[in-house]
């Protein structure tokens, strides 16, 4: 019987090039989160809406779209389900009525310790196997590949 990693093809002495390997880490981080968050009644992605609404609320709509670097209409369909659910609740503004203000709902607030100790729960999964030494340095390396990548993005859009 094979491993998970053999069956999509990652073994030690076969991982290929860096962009083979970030949409592979990604897809199994997010449906990892999306267990441990599903138990909440929440999607993967919600979560990250709830933790700026827990900084600060209200925010814009086009905020949330802005901050998460998502599209307008994938951000309006996952604040409708937030809506459904009960989590957040979404008014015009009273200045600007084409303005759409989003807050956590009492439900909303209340998942927030909650979705914290999924998120541990998560780091942890993510970073065994690795020393304090090695997540260190990886944090560090995906950061720098995040920025590089988020810069020339900038420019060609540009």
């Amino acid at each position: 019987m094979s491993s998970p990693h053999e069956e999509i093809g990652l073994t030690r002495h076969t991982v290929g090039p860096i962009s083979s390997l970030i949409p592979t880490v990604a897809k199994a981080h997010r449906k990892l989160a999306g267990s441990l968050l599903e138990e909440l009644g929440l999607a993967a992605g919600q979560e990250f809406v709830l933790m700026l609404l827990w900084k600060e609320s209200p925010r814009t709509q086009a905020d949330l779209t802005r901050l998460l670097l998502i599209e307008p209409p994938t951000m309006a369909k996952m604040l409708a389900r937030l809506e459904r659910s009960g989590f957040v609740e979404r008014e015009r503004s009273s200045t600007d009525r084409r303005v759409v203000l989003v807050s956590p709902t009492k439900a909303g607030r209340e998942l927030e310790d909650a979705v914290t100790a999924a998120w541990a729960t998560l780091e942890e999964h993510t970073s065994a196997g690795l020393s304090s030494d090695e997540q260190a340095q990886l944090r560090d390396l995906l950061a720098r590949v995040a920025v590089t990548l988020t810069e020339t993005t900038a420019e060609r859009a540009s």
